[in-house]
């Protein structure tokens, strides 16, 4: 099997990505035990099949160093040639504090060392505090690394539109921001796509199944018991889908999809991730990927076999349209973050 050209997504000059990332949270912890070699050895068939592109993190336990692994594994079988058609964005998550060159340069150092690299194709960076204006020291320093051949593109990840702006108007070039995106959380078309499309920013897009919930599995189930949230994922989302209307409403949006996706011979999760790849802005959606457990390459693989029509986009919207609004409640991409 192999993706369409569909789902490739000219993402900079540069560097094209598959519009579905491989998300590497699960093996940070809080979704059971991962055996690294199994973890390695079950990256080929993703790379082969044509998802390519993976989304890690510093912070994400063993994630930049299954990237290094992998890429040893694969230039020692094919090649250092075969490495090229692989994407790997990682994040570098810091506590607030002064962002000297040497700090900023450190932290990049190490994600290379990790990941066996010479040059990361993509440093999302994430910030606690506004209040601590540092950030944009980093930026800058990020910058000046890129200009300097250790990182290809600047990103970042969970910032709100404001400072977005604050970003732009320093001249930073970033060419991608990385947000909570799906059916239930809706707060990027507020203010931020706009922005990132008038900016040529790219969004990508996290929590688009939420953890799970937005599948056939949850059809028609009781809401779940606390301890049945038995994944980091599970629970951080059972609690967006409380705020945002409720597990009685969610079931009715579960049905709509569910009525959708009979329509294209597909299933909930098909739907909900061609919704959100539908966005404007949004270049790819991040769907979890538990590396030697469990693979769902060909279920993905159908997202792009598809289209929504105007039918389809109106039986989602009627659930949708009386649902709360999280934007109201929470505030924009990555408030959660910082209350």
């Amino acid at each position: 099997m192999s993706l369409p050209e569909s789902s490739r997504f000219q993402f900079a000059e540069d560097m094209e990505i598959c519009r579905i990332l491989n998300g590497m949270w699960q093996v940070s912890g809080g979704h059971g035990p991962i055996d690294p070699a199994a973890a390695v050895k079950d990256m080929f068939p993703y790379v082969d099949e044509g998802f390519t592109t993976w989304d890690l993190a510093d912070h994400y336990g063993p994630a930049e160093d299954l990237i290094g692994e992998f890429r040893r594994q694969l230039t020692a079988a094919r090649g250092p040639e075969a490495w090229e058609s692989v994407q790997a964005f990682t994040k570098w998550v810091t506590r607030p504090g002064p962002m000297t060159r040497g700090v900023v340069e450190q932290a990049v150092d190490v994600s290379l060392r990790r990941m066996d690299i010479d040059r990361l194709d993509l440093l999302q960076f994430h910030w606690w505090e506004y209040q601590d204006e540092s950030y944009l020291d980093a930026l800058s320093h990020l910058s000046d690394l890129r200009d300097e051949g250790k990182i290809r593109h600047v990103a970042l990840t969970n910032f709100d539109t404001e400072r977005l702006k604050r970003i732009a108007g320093h001249g930073i070039k970033i060419v991608s921001n990385q947000v909570q995106f799906s059916l239930i959380d809706r707060r990027p078309e507020v203010e931020m796509a706009q922005f990132c499309l008038d900016q040529g920013i790219h969004l990508l897009a996290y929590g688009t199944l939420c953890g799970g919930l937005l599948s056939d599995r949850y059809l028609g189930a009781p809401e779940p018991s606390r301890a049945a949230l038995n994944t980091a994922s599970l629970s951080k989302y059972k609690q967006m889908v409380d705020g945002w209307g409720g597990w009685e409403l969610f079931q009715e949006l579960l049905g709509a999809l569910r009525s959708v996706a009979d329509t294209h011979q597909v299933n909930i999760a098909n739907v909900a991730v061609r919704y959100v790849l539908d966005r404007p802005a949004v270049a790819g959606a991040i769907v979890g990927v538990r590396l030697g457990v469990s693979e769902n390459r060909a279920d993905s693989a159908r997202v792009f076999e598809f289209n929504l029509d105007q039918s389809d986009l109106a039986q989602i919207d009627a659930v949708l349209n009386r649902s709360r609004d999280l934007y109201q409640i929470i505030g924009d991409c990555g408030d959660e973050y910082r209350r």
